[in-house]
């Protein structure tokens, strides 16, 4: 088992940044992608970003030039937010999982950006 916990989220306005962070424990031997994900109100789960364990990145296209993941030891990562809008509303879940097939989830952490 993988337990992931995220943190950072918050409210902030349009135009500004906020860093969300997710703190790896258990079998990590068992994964080698962590990533972010996302769902906004009324809509599905989709994808923020992942980083593998031979640190191929990969970003949603909404998000690229303003988004980056990183990681912050060993473990745990990070993701920088920056040019937030209004669309970029949403819950923030971080993800691990094998070859891309994402298994485990955070309980995820809201970040709501004003306009």
């Amino acid at each position: 088992q993988v337990q992931l916990v995220e943190s950072g989220g918050g409210l902030v306005q349009a135009g500004g940044s906020l860093r969300l962070s997710c703190a790896v424990s258990g079998s990590i031997f068992s994964i080698n992608v962590l990533g972010w994900y996302r769902q906004a109100p009324g809509k599905q789960r989709e994808l923020v970003t992942t980083i593998s364990s031979g640190e191929t990145i990969t970003y949603a296209d909404s998000v690229k030039g303003r988004f980056t993941i990183s990681r912050d030891n060993a473990k745990d990562i990070s993701l920088q937010m920056s040019s937030l809008k209004p669309e970029d509303t949403a819950v923030y879940y971080c993800s691990a999982g094998k070859d891309y097939r994402m298994r485990y989830w955070g309980k995820g952490t809201l970040v709501t950006v004003s306009s």
